[in-house]
């Protein structure tokens, strides 16, 4: 990826000025290292009258593809061929706005204390992008920019000049020219439009991108004609974030109307009103059903199977109607952390009493799991490969038997409404399956037949008309009745 900056200027106010303004001395070439590569600042020319200054980005493309999350289930193998070969190393993009907010974060900013007259004073400015991708084509960059005071040249770059009737690629040579606005507000500018003539960002978007656009759109976005589509755009067309910002920019715009802060608009709520209408976290809320369908079945020596680092024991621990808590799982780490987590090197003895932790897996047989009142698996089946799962079931429903069993999982079609997942995605890098509802259901009334269980289900979390709740639990009772007939 490729950008050259260019200023003109005369012996009283030299060109050269420009390396002051970005910090960038013109008689070095000098190297920094971002998220996605290497970028290099450098000036092909720098004397009085004229200067420019370059900025290659060296995109390495497969610790770009390393540094993804977990990719879930149903991956092709031409999208995984994608990761590899495509235009990022070449065409500029949210990659390169990244390395101009990284390398040249003062002068976006517009902090100079060498040159503070210059960086508040328009520039003779020429800016360069050999290769962009504009999905919209030339006639939306100049929509984008000539509102902004640029004057704009977006020539098509052809999909290949031996071949002219191919027609042109969706990229562009883009020359933007202005004299009439300072290098900071040019800089704002690329930053929030390079991302959105690409449409496409290649890092997570959340919440704190709302605060990146409008730091870099104060004073242009709230009136810019565009302002919806780069909105949407710049924020990966996630619609929560795109109204969030879009409410914040219309508050900017009726705070400049009236003269005013937008604190002085913006106080309908009081500070401690938002505070507790902050939505409880999911893994709050399972641990709040879990609980209660604890108490509900009356027991009091409870498993925690597969316990991680000991939040659902702490949480057990904390209420005396659990005479006994056991956490166990296959990760010594875990169980360290679940110790430490618990103090239990400080416990009393009264309370270190009511609990054990041990190291297990689930995948076998356990004479130490027998004889309890309820076991708990919450947020531990999907991390087992699917032809796992059968031994874990008996190994709990089959040969520890406890009176109760509890299972959560997440639900799959729930996927849809978490903003920051990308469609196709599981929740976590680990999780080897998701169920939608249905499948679930099958699963625990097949385990419950087979094991002389009867199941019942419970939402956890809001429950969507649509999806349903992000998270599912069956609760397994034991049917006895046919042993207590016998015995009779």
């Amino acid at each position: 990826m490729f950008l050259t900056i260019s200023t003109s200027g005369t012996a009283a106010l030299p060109a050269t000025d420009l390396g002051f303004l970005l910090h960038k001395h013109p008689e070095k070439a000098q190297t920094f290292s971002t998220s996605y590569g290497t970028a290099h600042v450098f000036y092909p020319e720098a004397d009085a009258e004229r200067c420019t200054a370059a900025l290659l980005l060296e995109v390495d493309t497969v610790a770009l593809v390393r540094r993804g999350k977990g990719k879930g289930r149903g991956g092709a193998p031409d999208a995984a061929l994608a990761q590899y070969v495509n235009d990022r190393p070449y065409a500029a993009s949210s990659l390169l706005a990244v390395a101009l907010s990284g390398v040249f974060s003062s002068a976006i900013r517009g902090v100079c204390n060498a040159r503070p007259e210059r960086a508040a004073a328009p520039l003779p400015l020429r800016i360069e992008i050999p290769a962009l991708p504009a999905r919209g084509g030339p006639e939306l960059v100049r929509q984008l920019f000539e509102p902004l005071g640029w004057a704009v040249t977006a020539e098509p770059v052809a999909l290949d000049t031996e071949f002219p009737e191919w027609g042109a690629s969706r990229y562009v040579r883009l020359v933007l020219e202005s004299e009439a606005l300072t290098l900071a507000e040019a800089l704002r500018h690329l930053y929030v439009l390079l991302p959105v003539l690409d449409d496409a960002k290649h890092y997570w978007v959340s919440s704190d991108e709302v605060d990146k656009l409008l730091r870099a759109g104060e004073g242009w976005l709230p009136t810019h004609p565009e302002q919806k589509l780069i909105t949407s755009r710049y924020l990966s067309r996630r619609w929560s974030l795109t109204r969030q910002a879009m409410e914040r920019l219309e508050l900017v715009r009726l705070a400049e109307a009236d003269d005013s802060e937008v604190e002085a608009i913006d106080n309908a709520v009081e500070e401690e009103t938002e505070a507790e209408e902050k939505p409880t976290p999911l893994a709050v809320r399972r641990r709040e059903a879990i609980v209660a369908a604890l108490n509900a079945c009356g027991a009091a020596r409870v498993l925690d199977l597969g316990c991680g680092q000991g939040q659902l024991v702490q949480e057990l621990l904390g209420d005396v109607r659990f005479t006994e808590v056991v956490g166990v799982d296959v990760s010594m780490r875990a169980l360290t952390v679940a110790s430490r987590r618990l103090k239990l090197d400080r416990m009393g003895e009264r309370q270190a009493s009511r609990v054990k932790l041990f190291q297990g897996s689930l995948a076998y047989t356990d004479n130490r799991l027998k004889g309890y009142d309820a076991a708990v698996l919450s947020e531990v089946i999907e991390h087992l490969d699917l032809p796992r799962l059968p031994a874990l079931e008996y190994a709990v429903f089959g040969h520890a038997r406890p009176r109760t069993v509890l299972v959560t999982t997440p639900n799959v079609e729930y996927n849809v409404r978490w903003e920051t997942l990308p469609a196709g995605h599981v929740r976590h890098g680990d999780h080897r399956f998701e169920w939608t509802r249905e499948e679930f259901r099958t699963w625990a009334a097949t385990v419950a037949e087979r094991h002389g269980y009867e199941a019942e289900f419970v939402p956890v979390g809001p429950d969507d008309p649509e999806v349903g709740p992000p998270t599912q639990m069956a609760v397994f009772h034991r049917d006895d009745t046919e042993k207590e007939a016998k015995a009779a």
